[in-house]
């Protein structure tokens, strides 16, 4: 496992240990089951960005703290430069870049995504609402059983509560944006 990783696990224990909480405590609360918790916290898994923002919810911390161990200092405005986004490494088929990570108590995660067109990740879950817009690329959105293809300009809006997963499609990567209600 990355060193990245590794880092993010060493949060989260420190976290859990802030607390008190035993390690099954703690993955209850979470919601997960203690085996897969256990390799979340020791580094030894690559935790999704769906789980991370369950984890950061339960510790009532800024998803930047768990990623970074740096608390966003920001309360008016925050300006990112292209290219300058945190990188969030979680899956091999996304890359995601946060595009307001310094900004504290963010009701928005806004992220730009680019998608790896030789893979295809693992559906997935989280709390909140979703929007997509596609800037590069063609891509599928795969939402429950209802399947939608963006192209450049094309946007989509749903509950991120329904498994979902997103494809690049013509055998080339696909970058889009993607903003999460938290």
């Amino acid at each position: 496992m990355n060193e990245k990783v590794r880092d993010i696990a060493e949060r989260i224990k420190g976290l859990r240990l802030l607390t008190g909480w035993a390690e099954e405590e703690a993955a209850r609360k979470i919601g997960l089951p203690v085996q897969e918790y256990l390799k979340y916290e020791k580094g030894e898994d690559d935790i999704p960005i769906s789980i991370l923002y369950e984890i950061a919810d339960c510790y009532q911390v800024d998803l930047t703290d768990v990623l970074t161990g740096v608390s966003p200092k920001l309360h008016d405005v925050c300006f990112i430069k292209k290219g300058k986004g945190l990188k969030v490494e979680r899956y091999d088929q996304y890359d995601f870049q946060s595009l307001a990570y310094q900004y504290v108590n963010r009701k928005i995660e806004p992220l730009l995504v680019t998608l790896d067109a030789e893979n295809s990740p693992e559906l997935v879950s989280h709390h909140g609402q979703e929007f997509n817009f596609c800037l590069e690329g063609k891509m599928k959105v795969i939402i429950g059983s209802m399947e939608y293809v963006l192209d450049p300009g094309d946007s989509l809006y749903f509950n991120s509560l329904i498994p979902h997963k997103m494809l690049a499609l013509e055998k080339r990567s696909a970058k889009f944006l993607t903003v999460i209600l938290l």
